[in-house]
């Protein structure tokens, strides 16, 4: 084989590696395009950086929940307060809409009962 066909075909087999991988990033992604399937992995990787955060903050917020709880229980009260309940899910309502009441829910469910 001579000089030039090894180049092309070296050429040919480089072509048909990015080909590859853009296939695989695009069906990853569902992009149609290289540069889409790119900008959706750069933009997947803030969102995954994004939640792990998120988790992080419910965590924290569970701990100061419990200490809250642990704090009025000791001192005679109840375990839940409605009204301040009512106030965060009004909050996130306002900020969020409907779903942000759903997610209020969700946050305040899980920060009960932890004491």
């Amino acid at each position: 084989m001579s000089s030039t066909a090894t180049d092309r075909t070296a050429t040919a087999r480089t072509a048909a590696a990015r080909t590859t991988a853009v296939r695989t990033a695009a069906e990853e992604t569902g992009a149609h395009t290289e540069e889409a399937a790119f900008l959706i992995g750069d933009a997947r990787s803030r969102i995954d950086a994004l939640d792990d955060r998120i988790i992080g903050l419910v965590q924290e917020r569970m701990a100061v929940s419990s200490v809250i709880q642990e704090a009025r229980i000791t001192s005679g009260g109840r375990r839940v307060n409605l009204s301040r309940e009512m106030e965060i899910l009004g909050q996130y309502r306002d900020a969020l809409g409907k779903p942000g009441t759903s997610l209020a829910m969700t946050l305040l469910e899980l920060c009960r009962g932890r004491v």
